[in-house]
């Protein structure tokens, strides 16, 4: 009998532990280095030994001069020169930091793909409200559900401070870029097109408007219905393809609600759930460049994958991209065969989390392998390694991104995606003749219902 209650007993500890965060929360001595040595974002205030990366000052606190909320963010860095190029000719000089993916553009095209490197700027980032919460969430928040979900967070970055194991961290690295404040709800063009390998395009206008509860004041992980986002797309053009309508209801804890999605078709004139808006399947009118989950550079549920961080590694990366942004600069000046015109583009030294996912056993993705790498001051995933069955590299994911002032925050202000088999990419976010992005949205969740779509996608 004894036996058997310590049987018992065994049991419901092995199901509490079964059951207990993935890992205990940060301590409140560690927290306190959040806005001291560390950036309230958690990354490393100072810079690199070599001087090559600047300590974080704040970042952008103020724009330009000049700069009205409605323009198009200019470059405060314009009289910036290159420090360096790379080509085609020298990039093995610098492969120690480069990633797996700039070097296979280098080798894949090296009579015209090429690196900008100026100095490096830490512009990122965002309100005071979001650093403060960003300091509560360090000691509060916590991974549930296997890393699908999480619990006890608050408006800020859910953790500035990565801790656990290797997998626990890669888990909160991808959660701290999915939960990065962007805005309460945001309007814009997220134009994009996948240019032939002659470099002829259509472009695909694409209006978007998005709703994150998680962000409005006041609300918590507990209070938002699990919907973490509410996302409506619309496409305005080609013709061929106006008036179709994308609803997401983006959950929190996806293992606990998988995402909700709705499509509207004017041909059919009807309104119809789309389950398969989600991992591997095709992106709007991607023309099979882009998979679901490739938006915002990862989104959705992370179950068919095992995460792991590899580690924090200093990287040329896409940043300050504000000559590809500016509403000077026009789509045409920015497509080019094979791969945008770098010479718009803008490369810096950063440190950068590295994050490796890799399929689960029995798991199906057309991507076995992806490597990301996330900024360490914005939490924004600036690039991605995608690999195919065979394990070869496959697609080469990159993020320019620039800091919107109004906000503040650091963000894509174009996504690309280059496919390295078939020698063509697609590119996304192109608002550029375009109204920029409209942070002042003001909008509710009703607006977002299925029943809205058929009334929304007539044109």
């Amino acid at each position: 009998m004894r036996n058997l209650k310590l049987s018992a007993l065994g049991a419901v500890i092995a199901l509490a532990c079964m059951a207990a965060p993935a890992a205990a929360q940060v301590s409140a001595a560690e927290a306190a280095k959040l806005g001291g040595e560390l950036t309230p974002m958690g990354s490393e205030r100072a810079g690199n030994a070599a001087g090559t990366i600047p300590a974080w000052d704040g970042g952008i606190t103020r724009p330009p001069a000049g700069f009205r909320v409605g323009m198009h963010h200019p470059d405060p860095f314009a009289s910036d020169q290159p420090s360096l190029t790379i080509t085609g000719q020298n990039f093995r000089d610098h492969r120690d930091k480069l990633t797996a993916g700039a070097v296979a553009m280098f080798e894949k095209y090296p009579d015209t793909y090429k690196m900008l490197v100026y100095p490096t700027r830490r512009s990122a980032s965002f309100p005071e409200r979001t650093y403060e919460f960003t300091k509560r969430n360090a000691t509060q928040c916590r991974l549930v559900a296997n890393g699908e979900g999480i619990e006890n967070c608050a408006e800020g970055l859910p953790f500035p401070i990565l801790h656990g194991s290797d997998s626990d961290k890669a888990f909160q690295a991808v959660w701290n870029h999915k939960l990065k404040y962007k805005g309460v709800a945001i309007q814009r063009w997220a134009n994009q097109t996948a240019p032939t390998a002659t470099g002829a395009y259509t472009l695909v206008r694409l209006r978007e408007e998005l709703l994150g509860l998680y962000y409005k004041p006041g609300n918590t992980t507990e209070n938002i219905n699990n919907i973490l986002v509410y996302f409506f797309q619309v496409v305005e053009a080609p013709a061929r393809l106006a008036g179709n309508v994308l609803l997401v209801h983006e959950t929190l804890n996806q293992a606990k609600q998988a995402r909700q999605a709705w499509v509207y078709n004017p041909g059919q004139r009807r309104v119809r759930r789309a389950p398969n808006v989600a991992y591997d399947n095709p992106g709007t009118a991607a023309d099979g460049l882009r998979t679901n989950d490739m938006t915002d550079m990862f989104n959705g549920a992370m179950d068919r994958y095992n995460w792991k961080l590899v580690g924090r590694k200093e990287l040329y990366v896409p940043y300050n991209s504000y000559k590809a942004h500016s509403g000077d600069t026009k789509v045409a000046d920015l497509i080019r065969p094979r791969h945008l015109n770098q010479d718009l583009l803008r490369y810096e030294l950063h440190r950068v989390w590295v994050v490796e996912a890799t399929l689960k056993p029995g798991a199906r993705h057309i991507n076995p392998r992806r490597t990301m790498y996330i900024d360490e001051d914005s939490w924004q995933i600036l690039a991605i390694d995608h690999y195919d069955a065979q394990g070869r590299l496959w697609r080469v994911s990159e993020a320019p991104s620039v800091n919107y002032y109004d906000v503040p925050t650091f963000w894509a202000t174009i996504e690309v995606h280059y496919d390295l088999q078939s020698g063509r990419y697609i590119a996304g976010l192109l608002d550029n003749e375009e109204t920029p992005y409209n942070f002042a949205f003001q909008t509710t969740p009703e607006n977002f219902s299925p029943q809205s779509l058929r009334t929304r996608g007539i044109r």
